[in-house]
């Protein structure tokens, strides 16, 4: 080891002690999420890749912005966008809160109703990750009802929770498993857990499954909160927007600790256009399309080598099992098509997701993995 190389280590070690001992505890115990983008940094669109792995939107939209309001700070929730929103989720106003995508949302949440080293919330997975290291990254805890073997919400066990978690965050439908929570299931544990705990539905990828979506009982339950975001169905990842649908006191308690400009100009005016009846009606194209192709895609898949589809139809995305799982993730990254793998999930060995991508994108897939299976040797 060159005497350069010592001193850098040296460095870095004395650093880390000092950081080490000045952060929080709880924070150096922590575990970054590994997002789709985190697991492949460095890997840019203008290396080839095809991007099959966050549950995107493969088609990109083109919107033009005013530039001349930059130089002031913008409103802390956009009249058009909340009202926007509103129209389009059949709501009041008072009941929409526009925040940095429905990750904030979780945040918010956990930071007004949740204290520290004292309360837990409740997930059941498997389901989105962002529950559990949201709850981690502010010190309270996380406990655990794990679903039905056919992805349905144990209900019994969930029951056995009333009174010691402060949130409840059912998704729905659910990532990575696309499948959706019955109304029955969902109006079970609000009534459980009335005057106990918030009840939170996350209706993230909802525009796929619009019959299940649960905005009619906000109406009969306050401690209800929803969950939506621009980043799936409107192709609007790029913008982080989301939405806290609730009642208007729990909007304004969730206030109180929002960041002041939570939402850029810039993003406030894409979030607008998109609203309006041209975007909605993009919207509502590119979703009839991505369903059909996900339907094609998993039939497609089933007559492939050892392929087992897992999960259901009520997202963006395909969940499968192969035995060759390692082998096969190497295969594609390899030949630039990135997708997802979902094996350290309870209940989900050996399973992948792709996200549906555009017919073409979708068919070099297909492609890569007939020809992976083709060849037993890989």
């Amino acid at each position: 080891m060159s005497t350069e190389h010592k001193n850098r280590v040296s460095e870095i070690n004395t650093t880390a002690n000092w950081l080490s001992d000045l952060a929080l505890d709880h924070v150096n115990a922590l575990t970054p999420y590994e997002s789709a983008r985190r697991l492949f940094a460095g890997s840019g669109a203008d290396t080839g890749q095809v991007w099959l792995n966050a549950n995107e939107s493969p088609f990109a939209g083109e919107y033009a912005v005013d530039s001349s309001v930059f130089n002031r700070y913008p409103d802390c929730q956009p009249d058009s966008v909340i009202k926007g929103y509103a129209k389009y989720a059949n709501l009041k106003a008072a009941q929409t809160l526009v925040t940095r995508g429905a990750d904030e949302g979780i945040e918010l949440i956990i930071r007004a109703f949740c204290e520290p080293r004292k309360d837990s919330i409740l997930i059941c997975p498997p389901t989105y990750g962002m529950y559990a290291i949201s709850a981690q990254t502010f010190n309270v805890g996380v406990q655990k009802s794990v679903l039905n073997d056919d992805f349905t919400l144990n209900i019994a066990d969930i029951l056995t929770y009333v009174g010691k978690v402060k949130a409840v965050f059912i998704c729905s439908p659910n990532n990575p498993t696309g499948t959706s929570v019955s109304k029955q299931d969902i109006v079970t544990v609000l009534e459980a857990f009335k005057d106990q705990a918030i009840v939170v539905v996350d209706e993230a990828y909802i525009e796929f499954d619009i019959a299940q979506n649960q905005t009619d009982l906000l109406e009969q339950y306050e401690h209800l909160v929803i969950l939506r975001t621009l980043s799936k169905a409107f192709a609007l990842a790029g913008l982080r927007c989301g939405f806290t649908l609730a009642s208007a006191a729990i909007v304004q308690t969730l206030l109180k600790v929002i960041a002041p400009y939570p939402i850029p100009a810039p993003v406030a005016q894409v979030a607008s256009k998109a609203l309006e009846s041209d975007g909605l009606l993009k919207m509502h194209s590119d979703v009839d399309l991505l369903k059909a192709e996900l339907i094609a895609l998993r039939e497609a898949l089933t007559d492939i080598g050892d392929i087992q589809i897992v999960g259901n139809i009520n997202a963006n995305f395909v969940l499968f099992r192969t035995q060759r799982k390692t082998q096969l993730m190497a295969f594609l990254v390899k030949n630039k098509m990135l997708i997802r793998d979902q094996s350290k999930q309870i209940n989900l060995n050996n399973c992948l997701r792709i996200s549906i991508g555009t017919p073409e994108q979708n068919n070099t897939l297909l492609a890569l993995i007939k020809a992976f299976f083709a060849d037993g040797n890989q």
